[in-house]
């Protein structure tokens, strides 16, 4: 399956630029910044969504001790504008300038440029979905956070984002109150996202929503949705609130919370959006922080891997929960899920957890081969953890799943993270579609 003299069909070699994005395909993109978690979704028709936007806090010691992971391509930006450009390179809007040089702000040979191309429009992402309100998800307010420039906010993670992208509609887990499992707002980091939120609500034409568990149509195909029926975003998990696999129709797997001491409430990890996304006969699945693997004497509802498993069924790529860390990925998942494809965003040194890639390895939780793919190993981990490391496919790079028109095929690219180049490193499959 693993391909390194590319594929004519394809036109696709390692050590050429990625080729663009074209109708009919599916790209997932997981963005290394060595920050946190940030993904770049273009839909069949060129519907647009971001998953997550992380960024850390720049001052603390732990974001450059040898626990975390480097910045890429460089500490030169911060994560958020560094996922701006990632998606402006990608984007399908992308057109030439008047200078010669590509919409996405790269010379012909694919070498970065300091500045943006004269004449380039405005990026536009139609979604924007935070699976919860941890910082690596969403941005980290700090000491050096710069205002915006209207003045109301800071800018972080996902507002650093909209600074240079404009996001037509934002779907986080806890909108309008911010109040489950207790009030938010009361947080600076909450409170200047919400100031975000409400300045481009009332000036920039931004939509909000809170997610709705087990609607498909929610987050939509915005241009050609006739043209791609077999096309589907499906809200599995939030806030304790899982659909049960029937038209939509959701259970609830949380106490309520009447019921529980304040200090037992949900954690922030465990409310986390799950979502399942399926072209034709591919599935893909994505779920935050979400973990199942308990704690000693804690309750057996604070596993929402299981129930959000029995609902997502078989996938032929897996994003792993938590970065893999070892509160994720239990054995219930692993079987139910069976994916061809696992992908680990990982920014620690604890990440991914030796007990989780022994699972994930696993074929006496579920048989056939399956490809590992990791967007930062350090070399911390691989001291701990030793040769099965060496079962990954790739251990540094930005991840592609480029799903084939249809869905019956896809690829697994791995693209150069040192640079905006896009330069491809890797290449597998294809792989068939269950």
């Amino acid at each position: 399956m693993d391909q390194t003299e590319g594929d004519d069909r394809m036109n696709q070699s390692v050590g050429a630029v990625l080729l663009p994005w074209t109708p009919g395909t599916l790209d997932l993109h997981q963005i290394n910044t060595g920050r946190g978690d940030a993904a770049f979704m273009i839909f069949p028709d060129g519907t647009t969504m971001i998953f997550d936007c992380g960024a850390q806090d720049p001052t603390a010691p732990r974001t450059s001790s040898p626990r975390n992971a480097l910045a890429k391509p460089s500490g030169e930006r911060a994560p958020g504008e560094w996922i701006a450009r990632y998606i402006e390179h990608t984007h399908p809007d992308g057109q030439s300038s008047q200078d010669g040089q590509s919409a996405t702000g790269r010379s012909a040979a694919g070498s970065s440029t300091a500045g943006r191309p004269a004449g380039r429009r405005s990026t536009h992402v139609d979604y924007a979905v935070l699976s919860h309100f941890h910082g690596d998800h969403m941005g980290t307010l700090s000491s050096v956070s710069p205002m915006s420039k209207t003045g109301t906010y800071r800018l972080t993670g996902i507002t650093e984002v909209a600074e240079h992208v404009t996001i037509s509609k934002v779907i986080d887990r806890a909108f309008p109150d911010y109040d489950f499992p207790a009030p938010l707002l009361e947080y600076p980091q909450m409170a200047n996202y919400k100031s975000f939120l409400d300045w481009h609500t009332d000036h920039n034409g931004m939509a909000v929503e809170g997610i709705e568990v087990g609607r498909n149509d929610q987050i939509v195909l915005l241009k050609e949705r006739e043209a791609y029926p077999e096309f589907e975003v499906r809200n599995i998990i939030a806030n304790g609130e899982v659909w049960t696999g029937v038209a939509t129709n959701t259970r609830h797997i949380f106490p309520r919370l009447e019921d529980l001491d304040p200090q037992d409430y949900p954690s922030e990890n465990v409310c986390s959006i799950g979502l399942r996304i399926s072209y034709g006969r591919f599935d893909y699945f994505t779920g935050g922080d979400m973990t199942g693997v308990l704690d000693l004497h804690a309750p057996l509802w604070l596993d929402v891997e299981s129930p959000a498993a029995q609902a997502v069924g078989p996938v032929e790529v897996n994003v792993l929960n938590h970065h893999g860390h070892r509160s994720a990925e239990n054995e219930y998942l692993v079987r139910a899920l069976r994916p061809r494809v696992h992908i680990i965003p990982v920014w620690s040194s604890d990440q991914p957890g030796h007990d989780v890639l022994r699972r994930i390895l696993s074929e006496k939780l579920y048989p056939g081969p399956r490809d590992v793919f990791a967007i930062n190993v350090l070399e911390s981990n691989r001291l701990v953890i030793g040769d099965l490391l060496d079962q990954l496919k790739s251990k540094e790079g930005h991840i592609l799943v480029r799903v084939e028109p249809g869905g019956d095929t896809y690829r697994v690219i791995i693209l150069d993270d040192t640079s905006e180049s896009l330069k491809i490193t890797g290449i597998f499959g294809p792989y068939e579609s269950r």
